[in-house]
């Protein structure tokens, strides 16, 4: 069987996302990528797309977005992940406030966590999504207060970082992939570029 990093030799695979989280699951795929900034323009989305298809909707919409023209090497990966509670999307916070407030929503109850991806070569481009249930405990807003004051989760979905104390102290349990609460569905994003490089 040839290895996922043998298949892609010669070719560049880019992840076009700011977020160090992404950067750090995919370098543990021991595969070889170049970090690039993505198309960063505002998020919009058709009022009537369901919550739950938004992420891989805003994943292809990115690799669609992205500013540079690709070689005939390269393989791109784009993603975008938010948080859903009760059909409703919870996406970056945006401050303190707001912080607060989805915490709150969220304290007691189970969400899901929706990660898309695109990937992308000349040509051609796959994409798909990875759904995780979360559930979280109670939370005293004293511990609200301390995680959003410590941590300034500003720029996570949900406002939450499922590998900092709040992950630690306050998650019940999971259902789904880990990494992809974390932002990037690695284990399935890794068989998907497999089967990518086959088509290419």
């Amino acid at each position: 069987m040839e290895l996922l990093k043998e298949k892609l030799q010669g070719r560049r695979l880019i992840l076009a996302s700011r977020s160090p989280r992404r950067q750090e699951l995919l370098a543990g795929t021991g595969l070889d990528f170049v970090p690039a900034d993505s198309c960063g323009a505002e998020e919009v989305w058709p009022a009537q797309l369901p919550a739950a298809e938004v992420p891989e909707y805003l994943a292809v919409w990115k690799s669609n977005g992205y500013p540079h023209e690709l070689g005939a090497n390269d393989v791109l990966i784009t993603a975008d992940t938010v948080v859903v509670c009760d059909g409703r999307i919870f996406g970056k916070p945006g401050g303190r406030d707001g912080a607060v407030a989805m915490l709150a929503e969220l304290s007691g109850r189970r969400h899901t966590v929706v990660t898309g991806v695109a990937l992308r070569a000349p040509g051609r481009m796959r994409s798909f999504s990875v759904s995780s249930d979360v559930w979280f405990r109670p939370l005293a807003a004293e511990e609200i207060a301390y995680y959003v004051d410590t941590y300034r989760p500003y720029d996570k979905a949900g406002s939450y970082g499922i590998q900092e104390w709040i992950g630690y102290v306050a998650i019940e349990r999971i259902e789904g992939s880990f990494y992809n609460v974390m932002g990037l569905p690695v284990q399935t994003l890794y068989a998907e570029l497999g089967r990518f490089a086959d088509s290419l």
